[in-house]
């Protein structure tokens, strides 16, 4: 068994003072608009039509928050029934994207599920990887009860500097306004990917992972996934076992200075962690890679040379491999859960009309990634 990881608020593994969009490594596409402070409350200014207004983000300046402390996670896919009887019942159409990686289900509501059928959801989810559900009543519930929902699969994850609807930092908003035809990335770069799975460098990232659709252009702004077991898979028996035991940094300090540089209120101090490139999951037992562009930053006890070689290596052998990859279109009332523990996954900005696009997302924390 791996050495547990380490946790590091060092100020070596602060990055040095950069221009803003330098390294391109955690660039702030997810949320965009003019922010007005109200009593010290940031909030998006000019938002209008807006489907589900209470899921406007804001950033409370009297929220902080001190660090967040180890907890034992309890997998809720060990105890599920691999038979699926709850989820998979009759009337429910199941429709794989891949063969591997990735699947559409209609006919039942998530919120309909009781604790049986949420433990059967834990468990299909980490065997495809990413489920897409259609119409569903998520977006309608009363925010309080969709977090309910989500601490069936662990405890909640409060981002450090997303914007969040008032009174509940446990969700993470994605938005980008209607008013703003390219986002700003664009100034700086070609392609909006940015490969990543969810604050990986949390000392215990997180697990089953739900994200539902508020608003979102007519056509454009999927999201790409990848399946890191399969790319694992892919790797020679050599390789394989060059990479078994090493560990990576996972910094969260870039995104913290991006969220600076924007204006917006940081409510944690950052931190970064060190886990290992390959993870097991604890309720299939696979092995997945478990590195990415935005968090990873070296290789524990490689020189530069040598971390940059292995890592940049595994973000090739992930960007060329569109035949481990699976793409979700975004349609009204849908709500896709998906694994980050064995998926990477991008949001893909591709449409220039005055058109918002809005989600929510609930982030259940997992276990400390052990090889």
């Amino acid at each position: 068994m791996a050495p547990p990881t380490t946790t590091t608020t060092t100020a070596e593994l602060a990055p040095k003072p950069r221009q803003y969009f330098g390294e391109g490594k955690t660039l702030p596409i997810h949320l965009d608009g003019e922010l007005k402070n109200n009593n010290g409350v940031l909030e998006v200014t000019g938002e209008t039509n807006v489907s589900y207004p209470k899921y406007l983000p804001v950033w409370d300046t009297n929220l902080n928050y001190e660090p967040l402390t180890e907890f034992e996670h309890e997998e809720p896919g060990l105890r599920a029934d691999p038979s699926f009887p709850n989820l998979l019942k009759d009337g429910v159409i199941a429709s794989d994207i891949t063969p591997k990686f990735g699947t559409e289900i209609r006919g039942i509501q998530l919120s309909s599920l009781d604790d049986k059928g949420k433990d059967e959801l834990a468990l299909y989810v980490a065997q495809r990887g990413v489920v897409a559900f259609r119409e569903q009543d998520f977006a309608e519930l009363p925010i309080s009860e969709a977090l309910d929902y989500g601490r069936h699969f662990g405890r909640l994850h409060i981002h450090p500097s997303s914007g969040a609807p008032k009174d509940y930092p446990e969700i993470h908003l994605v938005h980008r306004t209607a008013s703003q035809k390219k986002p700003v990335f664009f100034d700086y770069h070609t392609s909006s990917v940015q490969w990543h799975t969810d604050v990986s460098y949390e000392k215990q990232p997180p697990g089953t992972t739900f994200l539902y659709l508020l608003d979102g252009p007519e056509s454009g702004g999927d999201t790409i996934f990848s399946d890191q077991v399969e790319a694992y898979e892919r790797l020679s028996d050599g390789f394989k076992s060059r990479l078994s035991g090493l560990k990576a940094v996972h910094s969260g300090y870039e995104q913290y200075q991006d969220a600076l540089a924007q204006n917006h209120h940081v409510r944690r101090a950052p931190v970064a962690n060190e886990h290992p490139l390959v993870r097991t999951h604890p309720a299939t037992g696979k092995k997945a890679l478990y590195v990415n562009e935005q968090f990873t930053r070296s290789i524990v006890g490689f020189k530069k040379e040598e971390s940059d070689a292995i890592l940049n290596f595994l973000y090739d052998h992930n960007a060329k491999g569109v035949d481990f990859q699976a793409r979700v279109k975004w349609e009204p009332r849908t709500v896709v859960v998906w694994d980050n523990r064995r998926a990477l996954h991008s949001a893909l900005y591709d449409w220039d009309s005055n058109q918002r696009r809005h989600m929510a997302r609930v982030t259940p924390q997992a276990e400390v990634p052990r090889e």
